[in-house]
């Protein structure tokens, strides 16, 4: 069945930290707000002659990052399940205006306790859960890869990376700077992905703002990328504002795009999922990045490739970030063994 063209829209709002609440019961109300602010802007977004079918809003949106906050205090003060408590009220609006909502929250889930995750989720129009994806490449934050091994056999492959086929096409959701990876685009486009969803909480650098373009045009997806209003997360004097919320189309090319940090939903635009297939199709060349791809040619200086360790954390749960550190050692010895890394003085 063919996918009629339909309309998307970013919600750029701002957001509270939780982490700089006097205490859990402070950081609660914050939470609150926070989830106030955000539908009441989707609410506006549906009321208005453009009704989206489709809204993203920012990373961090609800709870705000942790900061310096270690792992156990930061799960007791701000994290949930997927689903949970702080779904439901935007599992609810979904069903209430029959749209898709797209987020990020952070996600403390029973079944593995004592780890936290950056997680990222797609409510349908029914108001269910559709897919959730537990970021991989984290430098604050615990990841999926620290514990590989179990992950990976708790976890079916597809649901690593997960995609949701749906009425709109098929959707993936990629937060903030992990738009930097190559990587985790491609596993989406190899898995059909035709649309990247972005909650990003970002601070405005030119090889990010690359790397949306990048993302869209080498996978020939749209994306749609939402920032927040106001002053990023990770400035925690406000000195630091968000902004830029962009639409892209599969060329990389500018639907809707919006500079300022100011909140509101005038990001907007149109995806046309069947004009994205038959260009998919067409042989332009290397202009189509797909139909002349040799990936097969990239395959064994990947599976040689050792960098970043694995499982660091399988036996025991990350409590501090600063934890991190000693895999980033091993990551630049391997770096350096491979040449990719210079030591700073010769021997």
């Amino acid at each position: 069945m063919a996918v009629k063209p339909w309309r998307a829209t970013s919600i750029q709002m701002r957001s509270e930290r939780a982490t700089q609440a006097p205490d859990d019961e402070a950081a609660r109300a914050v939470i609150r707000r926070n989830l106030d602010r955000l539908i009441g802007l989707i609410e506006a977004a549906c009321a208005s002659n453009e009704k989206p079918d489709l809204v993203v809003f920012p990373e961090f949106a609800l709870q705000g990052p942790p900061l310096s906050m270690t792992v156990t205090p930061w799960i007791q003060r701000a994290c949930s399940t997927i689903p949970g408590p702080l779904t439901a009220p935007l599992q609810a609006l979904a069903r209430r205006e029959e749209i898709y909502i797209a987020g990020n929250m952070f996600e403390a889930p029973p079944e593995w306790p004592g780890r936290y995750f950056n997680s990222s989720f797609l409510i349908g129009r029914d108001g269910e859960i559709i897919v959730n994806y537990r970021r991989v490449n984290t430098a604050a934050f615990p990841s999926v890869h620290d514990f590989m091994s179990d992950y990976l056999r708790a976890t079916p492959q597809d649901q690593v990376f997960p995609i949701a086929d749906t009425e709109l096409g098929r959707l993936a959701l990629i937060p903030c700077g992990e738009i930097n990876v190559p990587e985790v685009a491609r596993c989406y486009m190899m898995q059909g992905a035709e649309v990247i969803l972005h909650p990003t909480n970002s601070k405005f650098t030119t090889g990010q703002e690359a790397a949306k373009v990048a993302r869209a045009a080498e996978n020939m997806c749209y994306l749609i990328s939402a920032n927040v209003a106001g002053p990023i997360g990770f400035s925690p004097d406000n000195s630091i504002l968000g902004g830029r919320s962009h639409i892209l189309d599969h060329f990389g090319d500018t639907i809707a795009f919006e500079e300022s940090a100011a909140e509101g939903v005038g990001v907007s635009g149109i995806i046309d999922i069947e004009k994205l297939r038959l260009d998919r199709r067409t042989d332009t060349g290397t202009h189509n990045p797909l139909l002349r791809a040799r990936f097969e040619m990239y395959r064994p200086y990947y599976q040689q490739a050792t960098f970043y360790p694995p499982d660091h954390f399988r036996d025991a749960p990350m409590t501090d970030a600063a934890e991190t550190k000693a895999a980033v050692e091993i990551a630049r010895a391997n770096l350096e063994r491979v040449r990719v890394l210079e030591p700073l003085f010769s021997q």
